[in-house]
């Protein structure tokens, strides 16, 4: 059987990026996994730097693994120069790339109707931070996780969800464009807004999946983080047949109530004993999914 990395229905494709940061870059990097033939445009950088992209100023290793395998450009769009390097690229695009404000791409002579006047067969695939008319306000993923709900307490989130969930989507609307010129033989535009990719990550919460009363959210004894005797240990017993035998292992009688308060005690009483090798062959021999995350 063929692994992803082998499919490459985007062999043959050219993907022409503008987008800055990262979801556009993320994006594009899954393009070229898919075996498009990529190329981002960039501003020229100031003297000294390696990128006018932000992200190679605040994380070079991530800019590096963002563009492994892309062809990067430099041009200023504001400039005639700048201009006439974008549209001799935008004549070999499939699909173009951007994350600007609609405002911005409008200044550029990059909206939607003028692109497609001139290059009926290309397509737009426009990265913005909310939808429709709030595709102008200002927002990054720390924002767009706060008005999905999915940021608690005071703790930074551990990672980009927003942007990573919107790159994906992206790459997945490079896709869809691709099959509806196949059947309609003109490019067409989708926006992909950050702010719906981190809703769309908060729909188990939305349906009460991951809320406190949830099985995910810590009702089930059988899903949650548990204190061992040299660590922590994230625990996913979640189907009966693992929380048969996670159960079985503590000492618990078959049928026991897995929402129980005496289930969850049991079940952290008996794992704050078992030291990490003890429950790396717990998981091995009684086949219960578990993952030893280390100490706190």
């Amino acid at each position: 059987m063929p692994d992803a990395s082998s499919l490459q229905p985007l062999r043959g494709t050219h993907i022409l990026s503008l987008a800055l940061n990262l979801p556009g870059p993320a994006a594009l990097l899954r393009c070229r996994a898919m075996g498009a033939d990529c190329t981002k445009l960039e501003p020229p950088p100031a003297s000294g730097e390696a990128s006018a992209d932000p992200m190679a100023l605040y994380c070079p290793p991530a800019y590096a693994a963002l563009h492994q395998g892309i062809r990067t450009v430099h041009g200023h769009l504001k400039t005639e120069a700048g201009q006439a390097m974008l549209h001799a690229e935008l004549a070999r695009t499939d699909v173009l790339i951007t994350s600007f404000r609609p405002s911005a791409l409008a200044r550029l002579g990059l909206d939607w109707p003028d692109l497609q006047a001139r290059y009926p067969r290309l397509s737009l695939v426009r990265i913005v931070g909310a939808p429709g008319a709030r595709a102008e306000e200002p927002g990054h993923d720390l924002t767009y996780l706060a008005e999905a709900g999915l940021v608690t307490g005071d703790a930074v989130p551990p990672t980009l969800y927003a942007d990573m969930g919107g790159a994906v989507l992206a790459s997945e609307a490079v896709l869809q464009v691709l099959l509806a010129r196949a059947a309609s033989g003109t490019g067409a535009c989708i926006e992909v807004a950050l702010s719906e990719a981190a809703a769309w990550l908060a729909r188990p919460r939305d349906w009460g999946l991951t809320a406190p009363g949830g099985d995910v959210g810590g009702a089930h004894a059988g899903y949650q983080v548990y204190a061992c005797a040299d660590g922590r240990v994230a625990v996913a017993a979640l189907e009966p047949h693992f929380m048969a035998r996670l159960c079985e292992a503590a000492g618990l009688p078959p049928g026991t109530d897995p929402r129980a308060a005496e289930t969850h005690t049991a079940i952290a009483a008996f794992l704050r004993t078992q030291p990490s090798a003890a429950l790396q062959a717990l998981a091995r021999n009684r086949d219960i999914p578990l993952h030893l995350l280390g100490d706190a």
